[in-house]
């Protein structure tokens, strides 16, 4: 049976209760589910019908709007206990960290027309398109542009990650309105694009071309040819969206760091199981300190990333400054979990590569991390210059 969270308008769980309520979703979808899905690169469309209807997807929504109203902390839980359960929450995570560019600087009008159908599930919210294969990680240089016609916004690019943008229904648009000044974040403006209106009377405006992965990560390429959209599809102000993105980069860290804390955990723990109950030479394997050791010290990293996560979404939540604490926590959770799925392909040896046992999969999922969103060698910068104050380099 699924689980489901008793009302909307419920005060937020434990985090104990709310991790039962995640466990108990996910044993409806083993690991031959995620494994067949993984073969064919396909979308996981009845885990994520199951998720939405229990709640769960909503969660970071507000009330009146239908939604859970839970703060990042609980949402972070949710998506480390989908990982943990062997799931991949990719799949999902892009609703809880995307949602804060319509829930802070969206309309009145906005809001109230979309997040009541997100949080119910009739529509769908999963597709960012920001970055462009030229600009990469500089944001500030993205050249999709955007031209107002009237009392519309005619928008021509190509933009590349776009994910998931075939199982969504609204779509998160970056685009220049504005040529590039000296202030580099001035004249970018995000939009919220209603796919099925584009869908169903300009298709010929938008050109999805799948990209396969190491992972099943649903991602794309997209070229916007002319793609027209109503002026009121602009969130917040013309020319601030760079803003907007940014805006939500605390939160899109604090998630993906507890998703591959998730993966950390499932990583020790398969090894630890199969280290007790695999013998060699007469004894189980995990009597020797050769593949104790590493197991242990992944095991330790993973809690110290967990800490951290819990700090970040801790001073999120309360409204206070986490840009160092967001950073470090996916920084350290990411090389947490690929410490964690070394040992546990160590330890499972010829077998960690057989696809039955999973760690070859969860191993491939966890290595975006430290990769994606933000490189770790960016982040290692951060810090180094915003925080410790080091000199920059230019």
């Amino acid at each position: 049976m699924t689980a489901v969270v008793d009302t909307p308008n419920s005060a937020a769980p434990t985090l104990d209760q709310l991790r039962e309520t995640v466990r108990t979703l996910c044993a409806e979808f083993p690991d031959a589910y995620w494994r067949d899905l993984d073969r064919e690169r396909a979308y996981p469309q009845q885990f994520i019908d199951t998720l939405t209807a229990s709640g769960l997807l909503a969660a970071l929504i507000p009330t009146e709007y239908g939604g859970l109203g839970y703060g990042l902390t609980e949402a972070s839980v949710i998506m480390e206990e989908i990982n943990r359960s062997g799931g991949h929450s990719a799949a999902g995570h892009a609703q809880m960290y995307t949602m804060g560019a319509l829930l802070r600087h969206g309309s009145d009008a906005q809001k109230e027309a979309y997040l009541p159908e997100i949080a119910k599930g009739t529509l769908r919210l999963q597709a960012f398109s920001i970055t462009e294969e030229k600009a990469g990680s500089d944001t500030t240089s993205i050249e999709t542009e955007a031209v107002r016609d009237g009392d519309e916004y005619i928008i021509t690019g190509h933009k590349s990650w776009t994910s998931r943008i075939d199982e969504s229904d609204l779509l998160f648009v970056l685009a220049r309105t504005a040529p590039k000044t000296e202030s580099r974040t001035d004249g970018l403006t995000l939009f919220l694009v209603d796919l099925r209106q584009v869908r169903a009377e300009q298709p010929a405006s938008l050109e999805v071309t799948k990209v396969r992965t190491m992972f099943n990560y649903a991602t794309n390429q997209v070229r916007y040819h002319g793609m027209r959209v109503p002026a009121s599809a602009v969130i917040g102000e013309v020319g601030k969206g760079f803003r907007y993105v940014i805006d939500g980069w605390n939160a899109e860290r604090i998630l993906l760091a507890a998703e591959a804390i998730g993966d950390g955990y499932w990583f020790t723990e398969r090894a630890t199981a199969y280290a007790k109950s695999t013998e060699r030479f007469g004894k189980a394997i995990g009597e020797n300190q050769g593949v104790q050791f590493p197991i242990v010290d992944a095991y330790m990293k993973v809690r110290a990333a967990d800490m951290m996560r819990f700090e970040a979404a801790r001073l999120f939540d309360a409204g206070l400054a986490c840009g160092a604490e967001a950073n470090m926590a996916k920084h350290l959770a990411s090389d947490a979990s690929w410490e964690a799925a070394n040992a546990a392909l160590n330890t499972h040896g010829g077998y960690g590569f057989v696809d039955e046992y999973d760690v070859e999969r969860k191993f491939r999922e966890t290595r975006m991390y430290q990769v994606a969103p933000v490189n770790n060698n960016m982040i290692k910068s951060f810090i180094g210059t915003k925080v410790l104050g080091l000199p920059r380099s230019y």
